[in-house]
């Protein structure tokens, strides 16, 4: 009776843990080709535009670069805006959308908010990107065989960061690297002005006649990850929230009355800088150079399209 009963029991158990494996394997799939419609969550109406995967791409290098950038720029634009939709394509597959229109993920511009940003230059300005795209169709960067998260920001310090630095992962991939042309940034350095009155409100501190800073914790780019200021502790990214930073690459003065903040560079400082990129183009590098440069031992793949 006992081995009828355990035989039984291996009959169901068996087949179900085969199953519930195959079934795992084919949860964690994703084909690109089967997939190549983009969920586009727009952040001020709510709503989900299905966008397909080149179109995105052409309204993500809009929002996200200046159309005056060199065509290479804009190529390596387009390829690491690719890789990243893709990254989270994966990443998201379970939940209604892909990606969010705003800088939470990547800007993107449809036809008819491009239309009222260029207004009469429109046609040139689509044709100029789309071109770009179009020259790098289907292109993402891989690295160990799986699609990179091609993170991207406007302008580094002089040299981009480590991903331990800013964010909590160590990705091989995402290494500091020196770009000290990114000074061609109108943001490379920048000096925002506050009252003292206003300085402590916005902090939230009380009033004191001396600003006292210390415990200056940096990132290897020169970012602030801590400090302490009048003996209450901030994040560099607090710092920059409340006082709208372009960076957490900042000197606080006092002079007196009056608090001077000289910020240099903008964004996070992970993976490429578009203004480096820019410098870069300018040189005369490839797009796939300058892929290469910042997205440290990465391959440039295509999705094969039958």
């Amino acid at each position: 009776m006992k081995k009828i009963l355990l035989f039984s029991l291996a009959f169901i158990v068996i087949p179900s843990a085969v199953i519930f494996s195959l079934f795992s394997l084919r949860e964690e799939q994703f084909v690109f080709t089967k997939n190549m419609m983009i969920r586009v969550l727009h952040a001020d109406t709510n709503k989900i535009e299905l966008v397909p995967l080149e179109e995105y791409v052409i309204g993500v290098v809009s929002g996200e670069m200046p159309v005056s950038f060199q065509k290479e720029a804009l190529k390596a634009q387009a390829v690491a805006a690719r890789s990243y939709v893709m990254y989270k394509m994966e990443k998201r597959k379970n939940k209604t959308y892909d990606v969010v229109d705003t800088t939470d993920d990547q800007v993107f511009l449809n036809r008819e908010e491009l239309k009222k940003k260029w207004k009469d230059n429109y046609d040139k300005n689509y044709d100029k990107i789309s071109s770009a795209v179009k020259e790098t169709s289907y292109q993402y960067i891989s690295y160990d065989g799986k699609v990179a998260e091609a993170l991207f920001f406007s302008t580094s310090t002089g040299m981009t960061e480590n991903s331990e630095d800013v964010f909590k992962s160590k990705v091989k991939y995402l290494r500091s690297v020196k770009s000290s042309w990114d000074d061609i940034s109108p943001s490379f350095k920048k000096v925002s002005n506050y009252s003292k009155k206003d300085f402590y409100s916005i902090l939230e501190l009380s009033y004191q006649k001396d600003i006292n800073i210390k415990n200056i914790k940096k990132t290897r780019a020169g970012h602030i990850k801590s400090l302490t200021i009048n003996n209450k502790n901030f994040t560099g990214k607090e710092i920059v929230s409340k006082l709208k930073l372009k960076s957490s690459a900042f000197e606080i003065k006092d002079l007196g009355d009056t608090v001077s903040i000289t910020t240099k560079g903008y964004g996070h400082g992970v993976g490429m800088s578009q203004y480096g990129a820019e410098a870069m183009a300018r040189k005369g590098y490839k797009y796939d150079e300058i892929l290469k440069y910042y997205y440290t031992g990465i391959e440039i793949e295509k999705i094969s399209i039958n």
